[in-house]
């Protein structure tokens, strides 16, 4: 009585929802830190199980494994044949899970100015996930989906473990991505003497191809230089050291600017200091820039043609390990009015984050009054 009640709430047509939402759930309470091993071991977890439901369905799909109760069959093999209708549950639950976590760990590090494209990838396939209950059958939809996963988990894992942020380890974690996914359609296939290894490499081929697209969305400096992610930015008129902490001092607003903690718009010509606090996992240190951009005032103060122009490109070494992020700032000495932004780059140019400012003229008689904020 009871296994029949259970069969009957998990056949209910809203239960796909419940599952794709509880693996959101369950990630947003577990997952913490994007260096935390325990963290990247339920990520491990979640891709080990989703390969293998994968292979499954695959199997019971291309009539390698008996569909449903069989006589004559091990146990075993009976009972993962019964179990068959719940594994696109199960399905949604780690592909809930898996899209969630990578949505919110590339959004920390993302400037969605750029990578909006591959940010938008993400959210699609977690909001789309939803909806797939009926094509999870589907044994190319699914190599995709787990191609994408692969390649998330590979593409940010390593360059935790390894303390690099580097091309050629993106690529690794792509390579492996692609090997993986070849391997799970592999196993689908084993043991069938009348596949070729034409229609393996076919059906691989959507998912091969998925990967060389984000292969050039890298390039296009569409994908985030996970893990190190902006927790904090700011322009400042000054900045001093008190034992740990750093005094922001900006000027004060309006009596209803309650909520300002940084001078935008900048009133003078300097000097201005852009503060930021970058994360960063344990075991890395590397170099960041503070890329500083200025744009004109077009006539009434309007934006002015043309783009931001740069001024300098001030480079700043991190170390990782930081809660709320490696602290550290860079200092024009004047500034002209119009439009400022100071990209927060790796090395190789890669954007990080950004802070973007107004540097207007101080009108006449104006005091400076100041006030402040500890980080």
């Amino acid at each position: 009585m009871v296994v029949s009640n259970v069969k009957a709430v998990l056949n209910k047509p809203y239960m796909p929802a419940v599952f794709f939402l509880a693996g959101v759930t369950y990630d947003s309470v577990t997952l913490t830190r994007i260096d935390r091993l325990l963290d990247n071991l339920i990520l491990l977890l979640y891709l080990s199980l989703l390969g293998l439901l994968i292979v499954l369905v695959g199997r019971f799909t291309v009539g390698q494994m008996p569909d449903g109760p069989s006589t004559g069959v091990p146990p075993a093999l009976s009972l993962l044949g019964r179990a068959r209708p719940y594994y696109p549950m199960a399905i949604q639950f780690l592909l809930g899970g898996l899209f969630s976590a990578y949505a919110i760990f590339y959004l920390q590090s993302a400037s969605l100015s750029t990578t909006a494209i591959f940010f938008g990838v993400l959210v699609v396939l977690l909001v789309s996930n939803e909806f797939l209950r009926d094509r999870l059958s589907n044994l190319r939809i699914l190599v995709m989906l787990y191609a994408v996963v692969c390649f998330s988990f590979f593409t940010l894992f390593l360059p935790v473990i390894t303390g690099l942020i580097h091309t050629a380890l993106f690529l690794l974690g792509a390579v492996l991505s692609g090997l993986v996914t070849l391997r799970v359609v592999e196993l689908v296939y084993r043991g069938r003497p009348d596949v070729t290894r034409k229609e393996v490499l076919l059906t691989s081929l959507p998912a091969v191809a998925l990967i060389g697209l984000l292969i050039v969305f890298y390039f296009l400096n569409w994908i985030p230089p996970v893990p190190l992610s902006l927790k904090f930015g700011g322009t400042y008129h000054q900045i001093t050291k008190e034992q740990d902490q750093y005094r922001l001092s900006f000027e004060e607003g309006s009596w209803y600017q309650f909520w300002k903690r940084t001078d935008d718009p900048f009133l003078g010509e300097g000097p201005v200091s852009c503060f930021t606090a970058v994360f960063a996992p344990v075991n890395l240190t590397t170099t960041i820039y503070h890329h500083w951009k200025h744009r004109a005032f077009g006539p009434g103060g309007s934006r002015g043609g043309g783009g931001f122009r740069t001024t300098d490109r001030i480079p700043i070494p991190i170390a990782g390990g930081r809660e709320g992020g490696y602290r550290g700032y860079t200092t024009k000495g004047r500034v002209l009015p119009g439009d400022w932004q100071v990209d927060v780059e790796t090395a190789d140019g890669r954007l990080i984050g950004r802070v973007g400012f107004r540097v207007e003229e101080r009108p006449v008689d104006t005091p400076l009054a100041l006030d402040s904020i500890t980080y």
